[in-house]
């Protein structure tokens, strides 16, 4: 298993009230060029937990720190407008990304859990919310 430093916490970019799961973001991903999926949990708007790249392998979420890292999106992070960033979880995806980040932090306790906003030279709004205080 890989060495695990960071968790990180991103939101899809699509509007509010849009569902898409882990299939919809793989087939994004691999439009534009890359093996597949890069994060390796999708929280839909339900709650529901999906996998996507495994765990064992690095995943494409943050730029100069996928080896280390775990890659976690939530659906959702802009308004309607789909122009406008906005926390969109609904109150089924707070919990799930709650229990998914205690799962995670249970498994690798010394890594630190960021939005993707809070590595450096990152200039998104990723993930719409401040995960340093809300999780």
């Amino acid at each position: 298993m890989r060495k695990i430093t960071d968790i990180v916490i991103h939101c899809s970019a699509t509007p509010e009230g849009k569902d898409f799961g882990a299939a919809s973001i793989d087939r994004w991903h691999k439009e534009r060029g890359w093996a597949g999926i890069g994060y390796h949990y999708v929280v839909k708007r339900d709650g529901t937990i999906e996998p996507g790249r495994p765990l064992e392998k690095a995943g494409a979420h943050v730029a100069g720190h996928n080896a280390n890292s775990v890659g976690i999106v939530y659906i959702g992070g802009l308004a309607k407008d789909g122009k406008k960033a906005k926390d969109t979880r609904t109150p089924e995806q707070k919990t799930a990304l709650r229990t998914i980040v205690a799962e995670m932090r249970r498994r690798f306790p010394e890594a630190r859990v960021l939005g993707h906003r809070d590595f450096p030279g990152v200039r998104k709004d990723c993930p719409s919310f401040d995960v340093r205080t809300q999780l």
